[in-house]
């Protein structure tokens, strides 16, 4: 199964487009137009080459005095300018993230306008980081005036109309119906877009391993690879990827889990602990291999990126480690639309502004088959997981607030440390559909014994605040495949890829994953800006500069 931005084989009736609206500034297309006028800056038909200063600082303390020395990396990247025609295949296609996702591109690619009681809705991509949201490049030289660009537009992007829509599921329910199953679009919308998705048809056999899902979704899986040898389940998946890039002319392909939350995987000493032996497990079927990090192998040896957008820990040791050996790209987990990406936002503010939260309590509910799925103990736990460690790094930047963790006989913290009381509930209830409600309450101390209570209600469509994030994820992924860096200090003047951990996907992520042995930062604030520092530094533009000083000097 295949949508790609060409063959629909329907037609959009005349009656459909009286009232079209022009193409939604979010879903137009630019050509990239950025061109530096530097001499760190240069443009070949094939590339774009920017050099790069990495400043920084290392800061020794010694009796109490800390001594800074600044340091500097010289760096260039090379980032090819064309975008790769590319394949997004998610797992869970068939769910409420999957569907609602196909169905809002088939909107935008043929600019369907629909009837909501609210008046005519036209097709958009708000939500989008890169497509609806702007960057700060420099300022107007006749009036001051900062100028911004969308973030798409730093450099050449592949335009989410374009990406050729597939993959799989454990169940069979055709896309148009599982759109209907989903309950998130406008009825009028789903009318019209219902045949574009029926072409698509059912989406491609899954693996089903019960003991990983909660027991409620058995019902629901009647689309099976057959069998339980996980050796061949991995062959069955890579051929579907291979057979897939393959049929569409594709020079790329994202493979995006998207489908239920599993429980956390046990690290096993001789399992999954490296690469060799999660590979000798999945020879022999061993119970602790997982479906998503089954996906994740298969994409990885077929050398295509692999994105995690649940909470569960797919990407055990030996993932990581096969992903290093084969140079490709991983990234995860668990995406970050709403309770959790606002969290990361006032704990920073309430501790940045000298203010000491003391507890954050956090509720959720509702009705979709995420929410099903989380009534199960063992899932619910991997999202509890993901969640709860949102506020570390902020209460780690500030122990004046919070005691810092004993240090013990070796030399090594024991344990976290004063930390804030911090609580999830999600409960399962059916008649909210896809409409989630969260409730937080922020209790902190304030000046001289006093206390702050901060509530906040945040009803939102679980859905429609995903599903643009899991195109920016895979928009970003795609364009890091594109860069390549060399340190100009090295023996190596060869350019070579980034790390295949994409740390820089953190920004739409509950819990990054980054490279093994640094820190993680959930701060909101400062994903961002490392994502827009890097996009700049690859046409050779410095990092966004709060200084304003030509404002504050005659």
């Amino acid at each position: 199964m295949a949508l790609n931005n060409t063959s629909s084989g329907y037609n959009t009736p005349e009656s459909e487009l009286e009232g079209v609206l022009p193409v939604h500034p979010t879903a137009a297309r630019r050509p990239h137009a950025i061109v530096v006028q530097s001499e760190n800056t240069s443009y070949s038909d094939e590339y774009i080459t920017a050099s790069f200063q990495n400043r920084g600082a290392e800061v020794t303390v010694s009796n109490g005095q800390y001594i800074v020395n600044p340091t500097v990396q010289s760096f260039e990247f090379q980032t090819k300018r064309v975008p790769s025609k590319t394949g997004l295949m998610m797992i869970g296609v068939g769910g409420n993230n999957g569907t609602t996702l196909c169905a809002t591109i088939l909107a935008n690619r043929h600019n369907m306008v629909w009837h909501t009681k609210e008046g005519i809705q036209q097709p958009n991509y708000i939500g989008s980081l890169l497509r609806a949201s702007t960057v700060r490049i420099g300022t107007d030289p006749v009036t001051g005036k900062d100028v911004h660009v969308p973030v798409s537009d730093v450099l050449p992007m592949v335009h989410p109309n374009d990406l050729v829509l597939g993959g799989w599921d454990i169940s069979s329910v055709a896309l148009d119906k599982a759109m209907e199953r989903a309950r998130v679009l406008d009825y009028d919308l789903q009318r019209q877009v219902a045949p574009h998705l029926a072409v698509i048809g059912k989406p491609l056999p899954s693996i089903y391993y019960p003991d990983f899902i909660a027991a409620n979704q058995e019902a629901r899986a009647d689309n099976l690879i057959p069998g339980n040898d996980k050796q061949a389940h991995l062959e069955h998946i890579r051929a579907d990827i291979r057979k897939f890039k393959e049929d569409n002319g594709l020079d790329r392909i994202v493979v995006f889990w998207t489908a239920n939350t599993e429980r956390y995987s046990d690290i096993i000493p001789g399992v999954n602990d490296t690469a060799d032996n999660l590979l000798a497990s999945i020879n022999s079927s061993h119970p602790e291999v997982s479906p998503s990090t089954l996906f994740a192998v298969a994409a990885i040896l077929e050398g295509e990126p692999f994105v995690n957008g649940a909470p569960q820990n797919t990407f055990v040791p030996g993932v990581i480690q096969l992903a290093e050996r084969h140079q490709s790209f991983i990234g995860g987990d668990d995406l970050k639309s709403g309770q959790t990406k606002l969290k990361s936002v006032l704990a920073e503010f309430l501790v940045n502004a000298g203010i000491k939260p003391l507890s954050i309590a956090s509720y959720n509910h509702l009705g979709n088959n995420d929410g099903h799925n989380l009534s199960a103990e063992r899932q619910f736990k991997s999202k509890e997981i993901s969640k709860s460690s949102v506020v570390d790094d902020m209460v780690d930047a500030n122990r004046l607030l919070y005691k810092a963790p004993e240090i013990g006989p070796k030399g090594v913290p024991v344990g976290k440390g004063e930390h804030p009381d911090h609580i999830v509930v999600i409960k399962y209830v059916p008649a909210v559909g896809d409409s989630k409600r969260a409730i937080d309450e922020y209790y902190s101390e304030i000046f001289c014994g006093g206390r702050n209570t901060i509530s906040i209600f945040n009803e939102c469509e679980d859905s429609l605040l995903a599903t643009p994030l899991i195109l920016d994820l895979t928009i970003l992924t795609e364009l890091l495949t594109r860069v390549k860096y060399r340190k100009m200090s090295g023996e190596t003047k060869e350019f070579v890829p980034l790390y295949p951990v994409l740390s820089l996907l953190s920004y739409m992520l509950k819990a990054p994953l980054v490279k093994p042995g640094t820190d993680v930062v959930n701060s909101l604030n400062r994903q961002r800006n490392a994502l827009e520092s890097f996009l700049k530094a690859c046409v050779g533009l410095e990092s966004n500069s709060d200084l304003l000083l030509e404002t504050r000097i005659w």
